[in-house]
This record gives structure tokens, sequence and C-alpha cells, in this order.
């Protein structure tokens, strides 16, 4: 019965135009999402197994990366730059981060482009994702914090609202 009211909750869902979200067969927590290199190193595997060949390895703590697949105790992870590859979930972390995008951007006192600003952020930056509304996201890197435009930054959805 839960099953039938499942399925139809779906077709409901769906008809309305909801796209419902898939949800990874190990953990049940949403797929793709992202989260961030918790080691200062993480190899890179062709196949979610010790015994695949490594391809590369990340070398930079708190990198956001994209969970598109899991499989055991293995993630499929891409990048910003959309290369990818399984990474043990032991050196994932569940901390929110991001990396800036555009050079010296600004990071404001508020979600408006006239905010006062507080501080810029070089490109390349990885900074921790704090609350996001529609267009814009707070960010801290370093000690210095402030709201930057969603488009700014890579390791959050165009669409995804956090307080």
């Amino acid at each position: 019965m839960r099953t039938l009211l499942a399925a139809i909750a779906a077709f409901l869902l769906l008809g309305l135009g909801v796209c419902a979200q898939e949800r990874g067969p190990v953990t049940n927590l949403p797929i793709p999402r992202f989260v961030s290199l918790k080691a200062s190193e993480g190899n890179v595997r062709r196949g979610p197994s010790l015994t695949q060949k490594i391809d590369w390895v990340y070398k930079r703590r708190n990198l956001p990366l994209e969970v598109t697949a899991e499989y055991g105790h293995w993630r499929r992870v891409r990048d910003r730059d959309g290369v990818g590859g399984w990474i043990h979930y032991s050196l994932l972390s569940g901390i929110r981060t991001v990396i800036v995008e555009a050079d010296m951007l600004p990071l404001r006192r508020a979600a408006t482009d006239n905010a006062q600003v507080n501080a810029r952020a070089e490109m390349g930056v990885i900074a921790r994702l704090g609350e996001c509304a529609l267009d814009w996201c707070r960010i801290t890197a370093g000690n210095q914090a402030g709201w930057v435009p969603k488009s700014a930054i890579w390791g959050v959805r165009p669409e995804e609202i956090r307080e």
C-alpha cells in the first residue's frame, strides 16, 4: 500500500511539473549534492574500488565537489571543471564550501549590489558557504564574510535556498 501511495504521489508531482529529486542508494541523500574534501589529499579513481587505477589526486583541503553517484563506501564526484572520478567517502565532508569564480569579488554587507563592501576575494579562493537567498549567498573566507552573487561562486545550485 505504501509503495502504491508513493507511486501515485510521484505521478501527481510529475504531472504538476515538480521534479522529485533522486536519492543515493547508500545514504538516501540527494543526488547530485555538494560536499567538500575533508583531507588534504584525495585519490580519485576510475572505479569504486582500491584496485582501480588512480587518475589524479586532489590536493586542496575543503575543495567543493559534487557527488553524482554512490556505490558502497565510494562516491563519484566531479569538480568545477567537470572532471570526476570515484573517491572514498571517508575523505569527504558534508561541510559546504564554494570556489570564488570572479576576480576580486566584493563581499557585501547585505545581499544587494549597492551594499557596502566588507572585503574582496580573489578568484580561486575557497570559502565556507552560509545562508543563500534566491540570487545571493553569504560566504566566509578567513576572517572575512559577506554576501556575493550566486553566479560568482561554484558549489551551490542556482535554485538552492539555505537558512
